[in-house]
This record gives structure tokens, C-alpha cells and sequence, in this order.
């Protein structure tokens, strides 16, 4: 195998490379008659790319004939090969890649400007050709839009999410963050976006479904397409079904095929929004606070003539203390009457809504009050006459 890139096409391999390496940890590489494939598959096994140069994007493609040529090499080092992207263009001519057969490397040399060459020797292991099966022309949603549309819309989702609910409409697209079901889906936050058909190259809807797969994939993609400038084609059926998001340009076809969540049943969901729904308040009188047992209490006495009239402050203090003192100097010993006036003359009263609400459930009104002193008095008077005449 016998390849050269020239130009800025050196760029555009050394971009492909960094988005396969957002994919997996190795890199396949088979040259084939209708170009050079680099592929890549996640660990789990739920995210494919693949990369086809075709021989025009060379200046050279020569490829061993009688026997097929695979094999596959840990992605960092080959990343390692086009470490600085910013510099490629400027500082590196054409990138010469070979086949050592007899040393089993595979050569990567850099040739940069002021005759300056960089040669790499990489390791690498026979390996098995990695293919994909999908039928991308089947799906009956098809989406086409320029990576700037979709640059825009994935900035807004912080790094921190990891994957991606598109819903589709008659004329609509809807992007979403997609939050675990075990997670609490009152608390976290969520992200919408909505697109008009209108912004589509390609707007092709079937079957309106709602599908959910990784976002790290898709924005691996994306920088790679905003690079190159071609417009990203999604491809996608219902819930379950791959995703295929693809670029084809003349002499360059980029397919990434990502796994979906397959629906959920409508039993889950419903539990998940009856978990969200907040429980109602306890009916408990007790849990309430101080202030509502209070007024409880004030509204909660009986009809009668002792809760028509509001509460009557202790303002006259011979008032309330000479009624109580006929009767109380008749049924208690002197003891337990200072006792009362001592309490009475505390200098910190209880609270101020509880001591008006004590009185106004047990003191008698006003009218009340003043004919039984009244009659109270009459009564002292009556004694103190009775006094008199005894020897």
C-alpha cells in the first residue's frame, strides 16, 4: 500500500482521524479498490463510523494486488501523528502513508516545508474487515441540513448530557435533553429547541417517531462537517432502529450509524409521572404552625354569648378583681388568692395572641362583667352590714 496526500487534504484526513478517535479506541484501516476505509467501533459496540477516501482524494493510491490488506492499531498514536491541526496547513506539504512489509509497520512521514520530514513507524495487528449492515435508502425520515444549523442547536446543551431526544412533526424538529427515568425529572434541567422545516436542505418525514441516542458521537461528527463545509443527512426510523448520520462529497463518504433507545412502555412512563407528582399535604392539625392553631382555637368555640363579642382585654384590674374575690374568699384558703395576684403581675406576659384568645373563650362580655360586679358589690355590702351588727 502506497498513499499520498497533498494540500489540504492533509487537514481533512488528519479531522477524520480525530473524530474517529471520539468513537473508539482503535482504528481500523482497509485500502480498498474504491478507496481507503477508516473505521471505528465503540467498546459496547452502539457506535460505528467509517471514513472512505476514494482514490481521487489522492495523489497517489496504489494498493497490493492478490491479497487483502486489513488491519487495526490503537487510535491515539495515529492521532499523535496529526497532533497540531492549526499547523497543518501552513507547515506540512504531503503526508506519505506505506506499508513496511518487512519490518510490519505502517509509515506515516510528514513532509513540511524547508525540506523538514517527519517519519512515524506504528505498530499494528491483522485484523478482521469491520462492516456496519444498514440500509440508510429504507428509512422512511430523512433530514438534511448545513453543520452550522446543527452546531448552533447542540451548543446549547451543556458537555455534561450525554444524550439526545429528536422528535419529528409534519413541519417541526424538536431537540431535547433526555433525562433518565431513575432520575429525578422534577429536579433537573431541561433543554428544548424547536426548528422549522423551513431550515432544512431536506425535509422528508414519513413517520413521525422520537428517537434518543448519544450526543458525544454526534458533536465528534459535527466538527469534522464544520470543517469540510458538506451538509449532514440524518437517516432514522422508529424508536430502536440505528440512527445514520452521513456526508457524501466525490471523493469522500462519511457514515456514522449510532444505536437508539428502543421505546419505553407506557406503564414506566406513567409511573415516572406519578413519581413527580408531589404527594398532597398531610391532613394533620398538629404539623401546623402556632399561629394557625390559634386562630383555630378563636374560631372553633361554640355559639353563645361568650364568643359573639371580641376578646376583653385585662384593662381594669378591680374590675376583674373584686369578682373573683367574693367567690374566691368563700371557696379557697388566703394562700391560693396571692398565689393568682402574683401571677397576675408577672413582668413578662405570655404571647400576645394566645393571652387574647384565652380571655375571649373564658371571660363573659363586657355587660356581663359589669352587672356581676354589680352584684358583687352588692353583695361585700350586704357582709360588711352583717359584720357590723354581730357583738
Amino acid at each position: 500500500m502506497d498513499c499520498v496526500v497533498t494540500g489540504g487534504n492533509v487537514k481533512v484526513l488528519a479531522k477524520a482521524i480525530h473524530s474517529l478517535s471520539r468513537i473508539g479506541d482503535e482504528l481500523y484501516l482497509e485500502p480498498e479498490e474504491d478507496g481507503l476505509a477508516l473505521r471505528s467501533v465503540n467498546s459496547s459496540r452502539s457506535a460505528y463510523a467509517c471514513f472512505l477516501f476514494a482514490p481521487l482524494f489522492f495523489s497517489r493510491y496504489t494498493i497490493p494486488s492478490g491479497h487483502a490488506f486489513r488491519c487495526k492499531m490503537a487510535i491515539k498514536s495515529v492521532q499523535a501523528v496529526f497532533r497540531s491541526l492549526a499547523s497543518l496547513e501552513k507547515t506540512v506539504e504531503k503526508c506519505h502513508i506505506e506499508l513496511d512489509a518487512q519490518k510490519n509497520r505502517l509509515t506515516f512521514t510528514l513532509h513540511c516545508k524547508y525540506g523538514l520530514m517527519k517519519t512515524h513507524n506504528l505498530s499494528f495487528q491483522d485484523s478482521e474487515s469491520l462492516q456496519a449492515v444498514f440500509d440508510k435508502d429504507s428509512y422512511p425520515n430523512a433530514l438534511r441540513a448545513q453543520p452550522r444549523l446543527l452546531v448552533d442547536t447542540v451548543v446549547h446543551f451543556p458537555q455534561s448530557v450525554e444524550e439526545v431526544t429528536v422528535s419529528v412533526g409534519d413541519e417541526r424538529v424538536w431537540f431535547r435533553n433526555h433525562v433518565e427515568d431513575e432520575a429525578d425529572q422534577c429536579r433537573a434541567m431541561l433543554t428544548e429547541l424547536c426548528l422549522s422545516s423551513e431550515e432544512f436542505d431536506h425535509f422528508a418525514v414519513r413517520a413521525q417517531n422520537t428517537i434518543t441516542f448519544c450526543l458525544k458521537e454526534l458533536r465528534g461528527l459535527l466538527v469534522f462537517a464544520e470543517s469540510t463545509g458538506l451538509p449532514i443527512s440524518m437517516y432514522f426510523d422508529e424508536p430502536g432502529s440505528p440512527v445514520v448520520l452521513s456526508m457524501t462529497d466525490s471523493v469522500l463518504e462519511v457514515n456514522f450509524v449510532l444505536a437508539t433507545l428502543s421505546d419505553e412502555p407506557n406503564t414506566q412512563k406513567n409511573a415516572t409521572k406519578r413519581a413527580c407528582t408531589p404527594p398532597p399535604p398531610p391532613d394533620d392539625f398538629m404539623n401546623d404552625d402556632m399561629d394557625s392553631f390559634l386562630i383555630a382555637m378563636d374560631t372553633s368555640v361554640a355559639p353563645g354569648p361568650l364568643a359573639t363579642g371580641p376578646p376583653t382585654p385585662p384593662t381594669d384590674s378591680h374590675t376583674y378583681s373584686n369578682q373573683p374575690a367574693a367567690t374566691i374568699h368563700r371557696t379557697r384558703p388566703h394562700s391560693e388568692e396571692e398565689e393568682e395576684e402574683e401571677e397576675e403581675t408577672d413582668e413578662t406576659p405570655p404571647n400576645k395572641k394566645f393571652c387574647s384568645l384565652f380571655f375571649g373563650s373564658v371571660l363573659p362580655t363586657s355587660s356581663q362583667v359589669t352587672n356581676q360586679t354589680v352584684t358583687s358589690q352588692q353583695v361585700l355590702a350586704s357582709d360588711s352590714e352583717d359584720d357590723t351588727e354581730m357583738p
